[in-house]
């Protein structure tokens, strides 16, 4: 079954722009998505969003993030923003996490 995108759907249009923001401008490649076996851009995912209220933070090098940010990420690329920001962010990681899982299958 497929989905129409409503029409003026702002969220579903920006995190489809983050996603080609993510590949376009940080340079993430599908084959730099598929080494991410260790389920890091799901954790990434989560700790974007997990409301700032609630999120546990940790102290990681010189940096303070998420005590649940991926281990194998550096810390400067915890970047959180406004709230909306890090959800359609988080979207956008989550569709990264679904098409590797989608291409790994497919192998």
């Amino acid at each position: 079954m497929t989905h129409e995108i409503p029409r003026g759907s702002a969220a579903i249009i920006d995190v489809l722009n983050e996603r080609t923001r993510q590949k376009e401008v940080e340079g993430w490649t599908l084959e730099h998505d598929d080494k991410h076996v260790d389920s890091s851009l799901a954790l990434a995912a989560v700790c974007y969003a997990i409301p700032d209220e609630v999120r546990r933070y940790v102290r990681n090098v010189n940096s303070i993030v998420p005590s649940d940010w991926p281990r194998s990420w550096r810390a400067c690329w915890w970047k959180p923003k406004d709230r909306r920001r890090d959800l359609v962010r988080a979207a956008a990681l989550l569709i990264a996490e679904i098409e590797r899982l989608d291409r790994a299958e497919a192998e």
